[in-house]
């Protein structure tokens, strides 16, 4: 080896190491992509499975070689009002297209007003809802509510005049 071999290799590493700036190589990130959702669930049929839109031979399904039926568990029946005969009048009440709270008023209105147990019966509403509605009655709709209890020990509401 000469010793001009040896300066033209160490300038040509000078020049190597003065080469144009490159940015390094970006290592991948770990985030993987996202996960797509899945196609939507169809209607669940009576087991909590899908319904299949497509006629297919059980056996196949169920590894039955012979062919044999597979019993199959049936829909519950739908429930179906009880039909009034032509001639019945139909009783109107006060969830049947009335007005609750006009009715609750009206009662509430009368000279010995009305007991819970009345108001419960006449609009099918249960103990809370009603003491809610005679608490909102007095606060809010500017009636001068009484509220005391009957021999029998019930809770009665008066509107006063």
């Amino acid at each position: 080896m000469t010793n001009t071999d040896t300066t033209t290799t160490n300038e040509d590493a000078k020049n190597a190491e003065q080469g144009a700036t490159v940015a390094p190589e970006k290592a991948p990130s770990n985030k993987g992509a996202s996960h797509k959702r899945g196609a939507p669930k169809g209607n669940k049929g009576i087991m909590g499975t899908a319904q299949h839109t497509t006629p297919f031979d059980e056996s196949e399904a169920t590894g039955n070689a012979r062919g044999a039926k597979v019993a199959r568990a049936k829909a519950p029946k739908k429930m179906t009002r009880a039909k009034k005969a032509k001639g019945e009048p139909k009783a109107k009440t006060a969830s049947e297209g009335g007005n609750k709270k006009a009715e609750v008023i009206a009662m509430m209105k009368r000279a010995k007003g009305a007991t819970l147990s009345e108001i419960m019966a006449a609009t099918g509403w249960q103990k809370h809802t009603v003491r809610g509605f005679v608490s909102l009655l007095g606060s809010k709709g500017g009636e001068k509510i009484e509220s005391s209890k009957n021999a029998s020990g019930d809770r009665q509401y008066r509107i006063a005049k």
